[in-house]
């Protein structure tokens, strides 16, 4: 093989030159990528780490609620007692409001409300029975709305599945039906129960961002790695380049 290549070279009239740049290029390349990968590596760790204290700090703040959601003996969810009443209100929940409910976060030997789907359904259930409740309204004097005289009185209004702004605010018994269905209270506990929801679902955001950040990381390490590998060899396994030494010709001045 060397007495062909010096034949090679003899003929072309070129030297022979053991060439060593790929190789060169290579473990650079290779040194850079490892380094870009240890770096994304301990990101992704990083990023982890935030994710569990994360999780950690929702642990406590739920157990500090210590609200709990209710199971039979079979592990079915129960309203008041009922399958059915829990029924209703995941109904609301999946179809009305379309949450997209994991059933791998309501566990019966957990009924601790800790996760995104947990603090939803805590929230229809709220929902559920104002939508569905009736409120007591008293008229101390009579009044005339609309042409529609309402004497002084007792009044049993149905919220008939009204939300806040399905009210007439300005009716003698809608208007105080609506702030007594739709309290302070009410609204308080669905603003706190969302913030457990986005913190939750945040939370598994972050739990994969920060697998996928680790898992490029390595990656690229491994990358990086195999570059080094292959920049990696014997003096005998450099490759031979043939350099054309032949004068160049001036060229012509016009």
């Amino acid at each position: 093989m060397e007495a062909a290549t010096q034949l090679a070279c003899e003929l072309f009239h070129k030297p022979l030159v053991k060439g060593k740049l790929m190789a060169d290029r290579l473990r650079k390349l290779g040194i850079v990528m490892t380094v870009i990968g240890v770096v994304f590596a301990i990101a992704g760790v990083y990023a982890f780490t935030q994710v569990q204290a994360g999780y950690a700090s929702l642990q406590a703040f739920s157990e500090a609620q210590g609200v709990e959601l209710s199971y039979n003996d079979a592990g079915q969810l129960v309203d008041r007692g009922t399958t059915e009443g829990a029924e209703a209100i995941m109904t609301l929940l999946t179809d009305e409001w379309g949450y997209p409910v994991k059933a791998s976060e309501l566990d019966p030997n957990d009924p601790l409300v800790n996760t995104a789907s947990e603090y939803m359904f805590m929230m229809a259930t709220i929902g559920y029975h104002v939508l569905e409740g009736t409120q007591t309204v008293v008229l101390t004097d009579s009044v005339e709305y609309n042409g529609e005289t309402f004497a002084a009185g007792t009044y049993e209004v149905p919220v008939d599945g009204r939300y806040w702004t399905g009210f007439d605010r300005m009716h003698p018994l809608d208007g105080p039906a609506r702030s007594q269905a739709w309290s302070g209270t009410v609204h308080g506990l669905f603003g706190e129960l969302g913030v457990g929801t986005v913190t939750a679902s945040t939370l598994q955001l972050g739990l994969g961002v920060s697998a996928l950040i680790f898992g490029l990381g390595l990656t690229i390490t491994l990358l990086g790695a195999g570059l080094l590998w292959a920049g990696r060899g014997k003096e005998d396994d450099t490759y031979h380049v043939l350099v054309d030494s032949s004068p160049k010709p001036e060229p012509a001045n016009v």
